[in-house]
């Protein structure tokens, strides 16, 4: 499947995305930030619409027609949700605001009730903040202690140096599947089955591999795994948290309030089953209507094939960036078919500023993003304060590569010209 069949994919969709067709400075946009957050297609935007004109009501609490609407219906997303990622159960899937509450349900309501002081935690040194802070704060609670796992040479995942860190100290592995900002895919299979070797519970930051590509979560075998709505064609405010049964049963409610009770008296409550005792209060029940919608949208697409795409995008992306010179680009190389890293690349231009860089090429309608990307951690060990990055989604196209790679070369140009 090359590049020239399967750009009919981006052509069937961009329809489909209202906001690609509009023009920024008076240029056409080309939207290359879609690891920050995806564009929405029209069947989510409508679910939105279709809840608030139509069903607009609460869940689970009425016996009215309206809110038997809205519970079916979001109901139904949770579904889909657990079918999407292979969950052996739809009670294995509790929506949250976003992966990072998610993570924050895992430290605090398993983290704060089963670390102890000298438990180890091993994170990697490209963790997102958002896998980073919650842990920070356990650890301060709990006295457990910290290891990371640093990069390879080929700034990947270090797994020998994993192997090095684990112990029967280990409690906790909690790593990123896909580096937002390295690109690289991690082992995590591999990390999985031996931190299980070693008891240690494992959970999964999926946020930039669910939108883009096949994940089971049987097969995989992670406790835990988060991902964020906003990033995989949803509205923004909903995510959700995958955890084994066994594992969320045994968890206390994260937070307290109405829904995720069974029964409230003035001296004690009794909690609600899996997964209503890890949702507390009213839920954003639009947003999780429309992930099931954004869920649905992906899978008649065929993640292999969004996939499949995406790496001859980003074998595309990296010729192009790769020829330029004075242009670093961090994280492992491609294969000359794209794989083996996702579909971004972070990189910084000799003597030209990432956040500058990016500034500019908003005047050509390119919109790529600057800075750390919530990874500061990862840029002190890279040595630089931050990168410029373009990340591809499905609907983005070998065109919109070439008319960014020519603003680029145009801005550094420029660049070039004021500093001699």
């Amino acid at each position: 499947m090359t590049i020239t069949q399967e750009k009919t994919l981006a052509a069937k969709v961009r329809s489909d995305f209202p906001i690609l067709h509009q023009e920024v400075h008076g240029k056409p946009l080309i939207y290359l930030d879609n690891a920050a957050t995806s564009q929405k297609p029209k069947a989510v935007l409508d679910a939105l619409r279709h809840y608030y004109e139509q069903d607009n009501s609460n869940v689970h609490r009425g016996a009215h027609t309206l809110s038997a609407r809205a519970t079916d219906a979001y109901e139904a997303s949770r579904d889909k949700v657990a079918h999407f990622i292979n969950a052996a159960s739809r009670q294995e899937i509790v929506f949250t605001r976003n992966a990072s509450e998610a993570v924050n349900l895992v430290a605090y309501s398993w983290g704060l009730n089963n670390l102890q002081p000298g438990d180890e935690i091993i994170l990697s040194v490209m963790e997102h903040h958002s896998n980073i802070v919650p842990w920070h704060i356990i650890a301060q609670r709990t006295g457990a202690v910290f290891k990371y796992v640093q990069l390879n040479e080929t700034e990947e995942f270090d797994l020998e140096h994993f192997k090095s860190l684990i112990s029967d100290k280990t409690k906790l592995v909690s790593v990123v599947h896909v580096s937002n900002t390295l690109g690289c895919i991690n082992p995590v299979e591999e990390v999985i089955k031996i931190a299980h070797q070693y008891g240690a519970k494992v959970l999964i930051d999926a946020c930039q591999s669910v939108p883009h590509m096949p994940i089971d979560v049987q097969v995989m075998d992670c406790d835990w795994l988060v991902a964020s709505g906003h990033k995989m064609c949803a509205p923004t405010g909903i995510g959700f948290l995958y955890g084994k049964l066994d594992l969320l049963l045994a968890m206390p409610p994260f937070m307290g309030g109405g829904e995720m009770i069974s029964e409230v008296f003035l001296d004690h409550s009794t909690y609600g089953d899996l997964p209503h005792k890890f949702e507390a209060g009213t839920p954003a029940i639009a947003e999780a209507i429309a992930l099931g919608v954004a869920v649905d949208y992906l899978a008649s697409l065929g993640m292999d094939k969004i996939h499949a795409y995406e790496e001859e995008l980003t074998a595309y992306l990296f010729q192009q960036l790769c020829a330029i010179p004075n242009l670093k680009i961090y994280g492992p190389q491609p294969t000359l078919e794209g794989k083996g890293r996702a579909a971004l690349a972070s990189f910084n231009v000799a003597g030209i500023n990432a956040s500058d860089l990016s500034t500019l090429l908003d005047q050509e309608g390119v919109a790529i993003r600057a800075g750390n990307h919530c990874t500061q951690p990862l840029h002190r060990v890279l040595g630089v304060p931050g990168t410029a990055r373009a990340s591809l989604y499905f609907y983005n196209t070998k065109e919109e590569i070439d008319a960014f790679i020519v603003a680029l070369k145009e801005t550094i140009d420029f660049f070039r010209s004021v500093m001699d």
